[in-house]
Parts: C-alpha cells; sequence; structure tokens
C-alpha cells in the first residue's frame, strides 16, 4: 500500500484548512488532502464575507458584546476576546497574501466599504461583493501553488485517523496519519506525518434541505468520534433563514447582507412580520429570525416567506450583489421588481470537535480548526461572519503552537498495516446506499430541525439507530467507496445530533424544543465522550 510522508497533513481546501497549510510551509513539508477538487469548500460559497472591527465608530468591546448576545451565554469570553482582538492582523495578512476587499467608493478615501449584517450593532463585514468567498479561495490557492513545500491531493477522501493506540503501541496515545481513499483509482493509501490538521467543515448534508455544497457530509466530526476525540455541542446547528425556495435551486443561498442593506422579511401579501418576532426586526439573529420564518410559514400554511428588495435601485442591487442578482435572475426572479422566495436551511455548525483556540484536542498530535472545531467561540448560535474570522485567528495561533513544538522524525519509523479488505466485495446494490441517504436526511428535517421534542427527537434516534446497524454491515460487505464514506458518516453525525439535543433540557440559542422552552441559569455544555477505540 502507498505510503505519503509529510511533516504535516492537513484535510480540507477552505479557508482554515489553506491558511493553516500556507503558515505551516515555512516549518516543513505540508499535504493537503481535498476530497473533490481544491475549490470544492464552504468556504468557496460564503457570500458574507469576515467580521472584523477597524471603523473610529466601532470597537472590540462591541463586537464581543454582539458575539456574546447572539451566542446565549454559552460563549468563551476568552476565546471571543481573543479571535476579535486578533482580526485586524489577519485582514492585513490576507491582503499581503493577494486579497481585495471592496472599497467604499462614496468616500473615495481608501476606507473599507463594510456591511452590515444580522446580530451586529455596527458596520464591519469585510466583503467582495457577494463572492467574498469565491475570491478568498482564488488568493489563497495561488498562493498554495506557488509554494515548493505544499503538495495538493484532490480526491483524496480521508477515511480515518491512525492513532498508536490503535497500532497497539505501548506509549501515550497520539495521531500519526490517517488512511485515505484515492477516489480516481479506488486505490487505498496511507498518509504518515506527526501532525495531522482537521479543516474539512461542516456537515450540512446531514439535512434534507441545506445551504451547504455536496462535500459538506461532517466526516471530520465523524473520524474525530471513531478516534476517541470529545466532540461537543453538536445540537446548536444553525439554520440560515433565507436560502432561496425554488424547484430548480438546489442549494442557492440568499446572503444576510440583503438584509443589512435594507432588505425586509415579508409575507406573501408584502407585509413584514419579523417586528412581532424581535426589537430588531429582520436584522435579528439568525436564530430568531428561522425560527419566526418557520413559525410564520406553519401559521399560514405557506411553503415559503419573501424578502422584499424592491425599494433598492437596480444599480445598487446589480452591483452589490451580482452573483445573487444574476442567479435570481436565471430563476425567474427580479430582485429589483419581485419579492424573492426564501426558506430556512441548515447552515453552519456550531458545536464539532472539541478544540482550543489553537487547534489543540485532547488527542496528541491531531488539530482541529474551522468550522469542524467547537473552541467556544460560537457558542450556542453564530453571529453572521464571525465563522471566517474564526478560521484566520485560530489557523494562525496554532501554527504559532505547532511552531515551537520540537521537529518530530520518529512517526517515520511506525510501521502502519495494510487496509484489510477481507471478504468484501464490489457493491451491485449502489441503490441500498441511495435510500440510506434519503431516509436518514429526511428524518433529521422532520424531527430534528428548527424546532424539536421529546418525542421527535426519541423518533429520530430509533430510526437512525437502526440505519446506523445497517450501514455498518454494508460497510463490512462491500469494498469502500467516497459514497459509503460519506453515509457512514452522515449516520454517525447524525447521532451525535440527536444524542446531544437529548441531552440538553432547556431551550437555548439554536436548540429550541416545545418540551423545555425555557432557558437555564445553569451553563454547561453538552460534550459527549467515546472510551472504546474506533472501528474501521
Amino acid at each position: 500500500m502507498r505510503i505519503l510522508d509529510c511533516d504535516y497533513f492537513v484535510v480540507g481546501s477552505g479557508i482554515a484548512g489553506l491558511m493553516s497549510a500556507i503558515g505551516l510551509s515555512r516549518h516543513g513539508k505540508v499535504s493537503i488532502a481535498t476530497k473533490k477538487e481544491c475549490t470544492d469548500s464552504n468556504t468557496n460559497y460564503a457570500q458574507g464575507g469576515i467580521a472584523c472591527v477597524v471603523r473610529d465608530d466601532d470597537s472590540f468591546a462591541d463586537h464581543i458584546a454582539d458575539t456574546l448576545d447572539a451566542g446565549a451565554g454559552l460563549c468563551d469570553e476568552s476565546v471571543v476576546k481573543a479571535v476579535v482582538s486578533g482580526g485586524p492582523e489577519r485582514i492585513a495578512e490576507l491582503e499581503q497574501l493577494g486579497m481585495e476587499f471592496a472599497a467604499d467608493k462614496i468616500s473615495n478615501d481608501g476606507s473599507y466599504d463594510l456591511g452590515k449584517e444580522g446580530g451586529h450593532s455596527h458596520r464591519r463585514v469585510f466583503h467582495a461583493g457577494d463572492v467574498t468567498g469565491a475570491k478568498l479561495e482564488a488568493a489563497l490557492l495561488a498562493q498554495v501553488a506557488a509554494s515548493p513545500n505544499i503538495t495538493m491531493c484532490d480526491h483524496f477522501m480521508v477515511v480515518d485517523l491512525i492513532t498508536t493506540s490503535w497500532l497497539g503501541i505501548d506509549s501515550d496515545n497520539r495521531c500519526v496519519g490517517a488512511y485515505v481513499l484515492d477516489s480516481r483509482t479506488n486505490e487505498m493509501a496511507v498518509v504518515r506525518a506527526p501532525h495531522v490538521v482537521l479543516a474539512s467543515g461542516g456537515g450540512g448534508k446531514v439535512y434534507l434541505y441545506t445551504s451547504n455544497p455536496d462535500i459538506a457530509t461532517g466526516d471530520g466530526v465523524a473520524m474525530a468520534w471513531r478516534a476517541g476525540v470529545p466532540i461537543a455541542n453538536m445540537e446548536f446547528i444553525q439554520f440560515h433563514p433565507t436560502c432561496l425556495h425554488h424547484p430548480d435551486a438546489k442549494s442557492f443561498l440568499i446572503s444576510e447582507a440583503v438584509r443589512g442593506e435594507g432588505a425586509v422579511l415579508v409575507d406573501a401579501a408584502g407585509h413584514p412580520f419579523m417586528d412581532k418576532y424581535d426589537r430588531r426586526s429582520s436584522l435579528a439573529p439568525r436564530d430568531i429570525v428561522a425560527r419566526a420564518i418557520d413559525n410564520e410559514m406553519k401559521e399560514r400554511g405557506d411553503i415559503c416567506m419573501y424578502l422584499d428588495a424592491r425599494h433598492k435601485s437596480e444599480s445598487f442591487l446589480k452591483e452589490r450583489f451580482s452573483n445573487i442578482y444574476d442567479t435570481c435572475l436565471g430563476f425567474g426572479i427580479d430582485m429589483a421588481n419581485d419579492l424573492i422566495p426564501v426558506v430556512p436551511a441548515a447552515h453552519y455548525f456550531c458545536g464539532g470537535i472539541q478544540a482550543g483556540i489553537d487547534g489543540r484536542t485532547t488527542l496528541d498530535g491531531f488539530y482541529a480548526c474551522g468550522e469542524v472545531a467547537c473552541t467556544g467561540l460560537h457558542g450556542a448560535n453564530r453571529l453572521a461572519s464571525n465563522s471566517l474570522l474564526e478560521a484566520l485567528v485560530c489557523s494562525h495561533e496554532m501554527i504559532k503552537m505547532i511552531g515551537t513544538l520540537p521537529k518530530a522524525e520518529a512517526h517515520k519509523k511506525v510501521a502502519i498495516p495494510d487496509w484489510e479488505f477481507g471478504d468484501a466485495v464490489r457493491s451491485d446494490e449502489k441503490i441500498v446506499v441511495e435510500h440510506n441517504w434519503s431516509e436518514l436526511r429526511t428524518c433529521m428535517w422532520d424531527y430534528v430541525g428548527i424546532v424539536r421534542t421529546d418525542k421527535r427527537l426519541e423518533r429520530a434516534h430509533r430510526r437512525i439507530s437502526n440505519l446506523k446497524q445497517e450501514i455498518r454491515e454494508y460497510y463490512l460487505d462491500y469494498l469502500v467507496t467516497p459514497d459509503m464514506l460519506e453515509l457512514r458518516n452522515i449516520a454517525a453525525v447524525a447521532e451525535l445530533i440527536v444524542q446531544s439535543a437529548m441531552q440538553r433540557k432547556e431551550s437555548r440559542g439554536l436548540h429550541y424544543t416545545l418540551d423545555y422552552p425555557e432557558t437555564l441559569d445553569k451553563i454547561e455544555d453538552t460534550v459527549i465522550r467515546r472510551t472504546m477505540s474506533f472501528e474501521r
């Protein structure tokens, strides 16, 4: 079996992974694994931007207060302060790497055109129109391509982490690499490294309706869980309030920045409704807005609500939201003259692998950064445009920390066994994967969505437990494929979400349950630990 050795193995090609790789390449050889093309990441689809304080009428204290308020009491305040205060230097670093943010054309003094989004008290969102993520990806990938110390491995899907405990080595447990599947050849390989950085993003595809791309199947959380790393706060799934509702639009997001520029949420008759839910109206935090839309749809029996931006000029909308304008127009919706049909959709995981601001986990040699990690920044609900900021600051802190560690060579001597295929054969029943995939995601949408109850969660737990058993049997009987691995992972993630939701006997932030509508005075994280070693 092919064994690839490197000093640092980075999983994921979004902003957290690319920034990690660029920084670590100053210390040694880096390999990046991305399971599709290098541009396939949640970052590439990010429309909003990066929240960061730079204006004189804004302050770190205000940004911190907004973040803590959105997080509903569950944020780690020390992490919030560190991430918010680290923002300006990270924005400057991005500009040095070639990123260009939108300038304020009205003042024409070289200042930034900062956006405002839900939950923010000031304009502080750096953007590049409504294609911020795509421009970020392009700038960072150019840096990666120019580095002689970085190797990009497209179509490499990580199957499982490899630890010394699993190998039976009598020493302190640490991560020494991972098994990977080359989906172009269907061959298994090993990447061996003393430092493994997981920046694989979220898992929106665990739900039937999501703003995430197809690659977002929670692979990182699932493999960390199988390796025995604690998982925290998985009940807090952020549903973005405004995903475009159209039969031909698979998962297109209408950025929160549209509301930040004055668009209003209305019903089919054009009547605004958010004032009765929150004093901030259409610019309330995402959990409040998503629940309000969900409630309006259920009360009225409507299949969607609408965004009204018709009071803005066509020229403004075309310039500020060129991608959104053109996409909507392609579906027959003119933002300047028509209401935009929207529904909530699974968008972001506030929970994940329990990790420090420097990426460290309970497993030596294994680090988590970006959406896959739960650092304590977001608490029970993420403030808009704080996610890219977190990825920037945390990757920087991780690079600093790893740079102080002695260079490890012992990992190259670790003998790693070939992947065991056993009696597995090539599957001729792919329909089973498709059916289980659909059933699991429908179950999560129906029973573990925006509004929950004990009965719904218990129903979901039973069905997912049965599905996991079927998937496990299928996984053992047949040769692994990317589709099978993704199904295995979303099943593990679904179970973690349900278990976490069942443990929280209150409503807080993104977790709202009709059985426990009040918020408790006692503030606790939901942490799930696994004592047994992972199964391959």
